[in-house]
């Protein structure tokens, strides 16, 4: 009853939370280019030209209709409360107007700032847009920049979560029946994913209101959602079925369950929220909001999987297995009903025994195949996103291909020199601008004391440049803000001598900045990483040598993966998978360190998932050398196809954000997919039971304080156990 008032409530606050939320989040808000952009927005109203309207006709800019229309767009904009800087072809002087207009002739622009940060200025920027665009007596007005850009991904992601939704729910249910055979077994896991994911939807909207978070954390919440509730699902339903398949009455089996499966579902949630938390170290909000989502989703799956799942199973008892659908098939085929096999002939079982029989040359096979898979990723590039990781058939990226391709000078790519403090050296203002009007590949340098093109003043004075001690220039290039060319211009501005202090902003400047901030902070997040899931796995196993293997091939595996997303993703291998991919030569940025943070939580929910089940079994026995391999062929048999169909429900999860029309969604989904299904089957079938069938006692070892800590801790198995002897080196 409480869950379920709970649950209302939950929904009802959290449903608006799409509307709360911000599309942006990649920029360092202590940054050099973020500096200069604050004191640009607060000091001048000044900035980027985040507003940028197409404006072509067969007839040519210089056409009475197109010049009508344009002139009747920039009336519009500048009606604007919040517009600054609303330039045109058909209104700017004549040094700049060559700028504004295509190559061709056949398309002008109208640009303007936008007011606004990364929630205010897409939605104020798409408002004033949307009533423009359009074919007016054939002149086609179509909206494009960086603001228009951020609105037309948030429209694009509520669109995709719903999609992805539509998507996944249906099937995971069919595979859950064919997985549990009983409908209501099946309906259990959507009880407690969709629990999880209406808390967090209520949470996020909560945090929207004190602090900024990406509207992409929807995307985590389902997923994370759906599938951490499908995996502790199935391992607490599978061993209460265990349980009273052994003879145990309801509540025992329940007890039993829970002081097991229960146990194990609280540690993996533990290695799962760990290394999400890590993206907290990160300054920009884009892996903070996710950090956020996923924290709440693993947190309120882990309540509802040890809270409201035992209530469910303690009212439902045997009829948690009713409504078998299997059965039915199965008669309607004539088919015989399946003979329960021993554990010694279940596939995973044999399998692991084969496996073990040639462990290393399995291991070095499986290891050389993976370092092999992840090569490509030595060879990363990354850029922040711009309007290529639209559809093609989005506005936004329909005007950015224009700028990049018909126009001499890309209007969304200017570079801001801001100088906070002109102190006494105006004088030197004007030496300055024409040192930077040198540079190759600048058109034009607009300040104070004039504009000026290879070294020349072309254009009279602009005094609205300069207030109270701070002013700034405006570096104009035709380069791609993403390109390399763009990166080396950057440089060389940054080195040229200036009489005072000076921050560099615009897109090129942001990109730099938040790499570094993101390479700053890179090695704390590893550090947490492995510290967190090496401390949980020694107090879950007793030993350093099991932490210690999870680690090095949870990396080898997630190096793969990586190398695949550079092959798919940057190199542009198999696009026709992709028609809404627009291949840039680059990654995101931000999407390996989240796809790493996630994919290795993932991962260790899977190593905590055999782990338990093959310690159980090695409590149990001799602790000889053929013990240690009996155990994780027992472990690997026991839980082999749960994690299969954690992982196969994983997968139909993460396959739905592949379906996504932004492209660094296509690679999350995709990454994750590949990471979930090479690590429950390559990782957990071959190289796991292959090491630890040549490490064999030594995987149980710890120095004698440690084991003494382990054992005062008390974190083990309802079995009761000797204390565990020194290995002697027999394998």
């Amino acid at each position: 009853m409480l869950a379920g008032l709970l649950l209302v409530l939950g929904g009802v606050f959290g449903s608006t939370a799409a509307d709360h939320l911000s599309s942006g989040g990649f920029r360092d808000p202590n940054a050099p280019s973020t500096r200069a952009e604050d004191i640009l927005q607060r000091d001048f109203q000044a900035g980027d030209a985040n507003l940028i309207i197409e404006i072509t006709s067969p007839a040519g800019v210089n056409d009475d209709a197109t010049r009508a229309q344009g002139r009747a767009v920039v009336r519009a904009v500048q009606a604007s409360p919040y517009a600054s800087q609303v330039a045109s072809y058909w209104t700017a002087p004549k040094t700049q107007a060559a700028g504004l207009r295509s190559t061709d002739g056949r398309s002008g622009l109208v640009v303007a700032r936008i007011a606004g940060d990364d929630s205010q200025a897409p939605a104020r920027t798409a408002a004033i847009t949307e009533p423009l665009t359009g074919t007016h007596d054939g002149v086609t007005v179509i909206g494009g920049g960086i603001g228009n850009a951020y609105q037309q991904v948030n429209d694009q992601t509520k669109s995709d979560l719903a999609k992805s939704e539509s998507f996944a729910i249906p099937i995971t249910m069919v595979v859950l029946i064919w997985v549990f055979g009983s409908l209501v077994a099946a309906l259990l896991p959507l009880a407690v994913g969709l629990s999880a994911i209406i808390g967090t939807m209520a949470i996020l909207r909560a945090l929207a209101g004190v602090t900024d978070v990406s509207i992409y954390a929807l995307n985590m919440t389902t997923a994370m959602g759906l599938a951490l509730a499908i995996d502790y699902s199935l391992l607490v339903v599978s061993r209460y079925r265990e349980e009273v398949g052994a003879g145990s009455p309801t509540e025992e089996a329940v007890r039993r369950t829970m002081r097991t499966a229960g146990r194990t579902v609280l540690f993996s949630a533990l290695t799962v929220g760990l290394c999400l938390a890590a993206m907290l170290v990160f300054p920009v909000y884009f892996l903070r909001s996710f950090a956020y989502a996923g924290i709440a989703v693993v947190g309120l799956a882990t309540v509802a999987a040890l809270f409201l799942l035992p209530a469910l199973l303690t009212l439902l008892g045997a009829r948690v297995n009713s409504l078998d659908l299997r059965a039915g098939i199965r008669r309607l085929f004539r088919r015989p009903a399946p003979v329960a096999r021993a554990l010694e002939q279940t596939f995973w079982y044999r399998f692991a025994t084969a496996v073990m029989r040639r462990a290393l040359p399995v291991g070095l096979v499986v290891t050389a195949a993976l370092v092999v898979l992840g090569l490509p990723f030595l060879h990363a590039s990354f850029a922040y996103p711009d309007d290529q990781v639209l559809p093609r058939s989005a506005q936004a990226h329909q005007v950015g291909d224009d700028l990049r391709q018909r126009f001499g000078s890309n209007a969304a790519s200017t570079m801001f020199v801001v100088v906070p403090d002109v102190g006494e050296g105006a004088d030197g203002l004007g030496g300055y601008a024409a040192r930077l009007s040198r540079l190759d590949d600048v058109t034009a340098v607009s300040s104070a004391a004039g504009t000026f093109a290879d070294g020349a003043s072309v254009s009279a004075a602009e005094p609205s440049m300069t207030r109270g001690g701070s002013t700034y220039l405006v570096v104009h290039t035709g380069t791609d803000p993403q390109s390399g060319t763009a990166k080396a211009l950057l440089s060389k501005v940054e080195a040229t001598p200036a009489p005072w202090p000076t921050l560099v902003g615009g897109e090129t400047a942001d990109n730099k900045d938040s790499l570094d901030a993101l390479a700053g902070a890179l090695p704390y997040a590893l550090v947490w990483i492995a510290v967190a899931l090496f401390t949980v796995l020694f107090l879950f196993t007793g030993s350093i040598v099991l932490p210690l293997k999870a680690l090095v091939l949870n990396t080898l595996s997630l190096s793969a993966t990586f190398g695949a997303m550079v092959w798919i993703f940057q190199e542009g291998h198999l696009s026709g998978l992709y028609p809404d991919l627009t291949t840039t030569g680059y990654l995101v940025p931000t999407m390996p360190l989240l796809m790493f943070c996630v994919a290795f939580g993932l991962s260790m929910d899977y190593e905590v998932f055999l782990l338990s089940r093959i310690r159980e079994a090695w409590l149990a026995s001799g602790r000889t050398a053929a013990d240690n391999t009996r155990a994780v062929a027992v472990g690997l048999g026991r839980t082999g196809r749960i994690v299969t169909a954690a992982a196969l429900l994983m997968a139909i999860v993460f396959a739905s954000i592949a379906t996504s029309g932004i492209a660094f969604m296509m690679l999350f989904g995709t990454g994750l997919t590949l990471a979930v299904l090479m690590d429950a089957t390559v990782v957990r079938g071959t190289l796991v039971p292959a090491f630890m069938r040549l490490a064999g006692r030594w995987n149980w070892w710890a120095p004698r304080p440690l084991s003494r800590l382990h054992g005062r801790i008390g974190l083990s198995e309802e079995l009761a156990s000797q204390p565990e002897p020194e290995p002697t080196g027999a394998h």
